[in-house]
C-alpha cells in the first residue's frame, strides 16, 4: 500500500471552515425590529417557563400533568412560550376535612409560588383559602360532638349502690 499524502481525503489543506449556526446566520439576516422582538419572546418564553414550573414543584399531589403552553413563532421561525397553564385538582377530599385542610394549604402554597403570580393565581389561592376555613370548620364541629359524646351529662338523681339498710323503728 502506497500512501503519498498524509491529509486526509475529504479535507483541503490551509482551508479554515468557521462553523455558523442557523441561529447566528438567523440573526445576522433579521431586521433590527425583528430582534427586538427576538429578544422580547425569549425573555417572556422564560419567565412563561418559569412561572409553571414553580407551580408544579410546589403542587406535587394536586397537579394534574405538566404544564401547558400556548406559542408564538418568532421572526427566527421557532416557537416561544408566550402563556401557560398547569391543572391543579382543587376538590375535597370526600369525609376528611383533615386531608382537606392538607390538600388546600397545598393548592394555595402552588397557586401562590411564582415570584409574580398572575389573576387566576391569585383566584385559586382565595378559593383554597376559603376551603382551608370550611375544612377547619368541619373539623372543629366533628372534635366539639366528639368531645360532648365523650363526657355524659351529670344526672341530678344519685345512682344508689350497695347494700341497703332498713332504719325503719
Amino acid at each position: 500500500m502506497d500512501v503519498t499524502s498524509s491529509v486526509p481525503l475529504n479535507t483541503t489543506p490551509g482551508t479554515r471552515v468557521t462553523a455558523v449556526t442557523t441561529e447566528d446566520n438567523d440573526q445576522n439576516q433579521l431586521s433590527q425590529k425583528e430582534q427586538q422582538q427576538l429578544q422580547q419572546l425569549k425573555a417572556r418564553d422564560r419567565v412563561v417557563r418559569a412561572h409553571e414550573a414553580a407551580h408544579i414543584a410546589a403542587g406535587a399531589g394536586v397537579v394534574q400533568g405538566g404544564a401547558s403552553f400556548s406559542f408564538q413563532r418568532g421572526p427566527d421561525g421557532i416557537q416561544y412560550a408566550i402563556g401557560g397553564e398547569v391543572k391543579i385538582n382543587t376538590s375535597k377530599v370526600v369525609d376528611d376535612p383533615v386531608a382537606t385542610l392538607q390538600k388546600a394549604e397545598q393548592i394555595r402554597a402552588a397557586a401562590l409560588a411564582p415570584s409574580q403570580p398572575s389573576a387566576a393565581d391569585q383566584s385559586i389561592a382565595a378559593k383554597a383559602a376559603k376551603m382551608a376555613i370550611e375544612a377547619r370548620s368541619e373539623i372543629n364541629q366533628q372534635h366539639s360532638q366528639q368531645t360532648s359524646a365523650d363526657t355524659k351529662p351529670a344526672s341530678t338523681s344519685p345512682e344508689l349502690t350497695g347494700n341497703f339498710l332498713d332504719f325503719t323503728v
